[in-house]
């Protein structure tokens, strides 16, 4: 089995969550140079599948990699990067970095070319993004955060889960459904 990549330990256990820390974010590379985080609680799992894993399927919009199979339940993978229309992960990969997330009952594998951990930011930490973004990523975004010096994309995973972009048809005449 593929290792998948433990979450580090968070603030002292208690009842109630510690929000002197702020919640709980995952931190990845969206990107060369633009780095991204999704909020934990819609994180189920991180984990690293190895490229002959995945099954790709035809007459999928093209950031669908493809299926995989975890703990007997079939996931879509999908370029995270191509759904939000800024980049692309590129085909030649012996590996998969992926954040699994999940909205309900809509579980979806996101491919990220690195994942860099885990950190505690306040919500007071983020603010709207300014300048000019595309209409896909604007409508995937809750806004941006500085640590550390670096300007972070912080990201909406249920407007992700349910993306247009998912959803598109490669043909004119069929509607394929994730």
């Amino acid at each position: 089995m593929p290792p998948t990549l433990p979450l580090p330990a968070s603030p002292p256990a208690t009842n109630q969550p510690d929000r002197r820390f702020g919640d709980p974010y995952l931190r990845f590379q969206l990107t060369d140079g633009v780095e991204a985080v999704l909020a934990m609680q819609k994180v189920q799992e991180v984990h690293t599948l190895p490229a002959h894993r995945l099954t790709p399927m035809p007459n999928m919009p093209g950031c669908v990699l493809g299926l995989m199979n975890r703990r007997s339940h079939v996931i879509w993978v999908v370029d995270l990067a191509k759904v939000l229309d800024v980049a692309s992960l590129g085909t030649n990969h012996q590996q998969y970095n992926l954040v699994i997330a999940r909205s309900g009952d809509l579980v979806l594998a996101l491919a990220v070319p690195a994942i860099s951990g885990f950190f505690w930011m306040p919500a007071e930490a983020i603010r709207p993004l300014q300048g000019q973004l595309s209409a896909t990523l604007e409508t995937c975004l809750q806004g941006c955060a500085m640590y550390d010096q670096d300007i972070l994309l912080v990201l909406n995973p249920e407007a992700i889960l349910h993306s247009a972009t998912l959803h598109a048809s490669p043909y004119p005449t069929t509607s394929p459904t994730l």
